[in-house]
């Protein structure tokens, strides 16, 4: 995927948050990549509305149309592939993807989890983080495969968790992290500096030429 920008198809089903960090990244040249289509499973989601601000299409695809899961995922992904889409980025669909979805599109989705994976996937990785009395947690970008946030890791950002959080400060801390290591993964991919060795991703180090564990520098606000 080096060497292009790559075409971006973004899923989506609330708010779009993460949707707006990649569009900004996009728009101010700092990623090679342009989001062409936006797809939410929920008419109202605001993310939609992100999208048509920036001139993007945007479209709702109601799951409710469809006589099962397989032909939703079918149409989802005729209009990802009508667009030319590279990369398909899930941020905030609420959807657990059906291994032929997966296997359509293998290796070319990544998602955004609010937990450090594999520790708390699923669903309010926050709230279990904070549940279970942990000192750190974070966010995870990864490769999406069959199971439930278990594909390959591309990168990861830790935040501490204090003694007085719930579940809504902790996951308003991650979500700061989220915003930065969507898009710094994007641009690993985009210039083709990723390369998976079994549940291992490795990132080519651009200054030492060779291929090397990635560990960002950390800015907690």
């Amino acid at each position: 995927m080096g060497g292009k920008i790559l075409r971006l198809g973004v899923l989506i089903s609330g708010r779009g948050t993460n949707l707006q960090s990649i569009i900004d990244h996009c728009e101010q040249k700092k990623i090679p990549a342009e989001v062409v289509v936006v797809i939410s499973d929920k008419k109202v989601a605001y993310g939609l509305e992100r999208a048509k601000k920036h001139g993007i299409e945007a479209l709702f695809i109601d799951p409710k149309a469809f006589p099962g899961k397989e032909s939703f995922e079918k149409a989802m992904g005729d209009e990802l592939e009508k667009r030319n889409v590279d990369l398909i980025c899930l941020a905030g669909f609420m959807r657990i993807l059906s291994p032929y979805f997966v296997n359509r599109f293998r290796g070319r989705i990544i998602n955004i989890h609010p937990a450090l994976l594999p520790s708390f996937p699923g669903l309010h990785g926050q709230g279990q983080a904070v549940n279970h009395g942990v000192k750190i947690s974070g966010c995870t970008v990864h490769f999406v495969d069959e199971g439930v946030d278990s594909g390959p890791i591309i990168i990861q950002a830790a935040v501490p968790v204090f003694d007085d959080d719930d579940e809504d400060t902790l996951a308003a801390r991650i979500l700061k992290c989220e915003h930065k290591i969507y898009p710094m993964a994007i641009k690993l991919i985009a210039e083709g500096r990723i390369k998976v060795e079994g549940r291992k991703v490795i990132i080519k180090d651009a200054a030492k030429k060779e291929w090397a564990v990635f560990n960002p520098p950390l800015e907690i606000d």
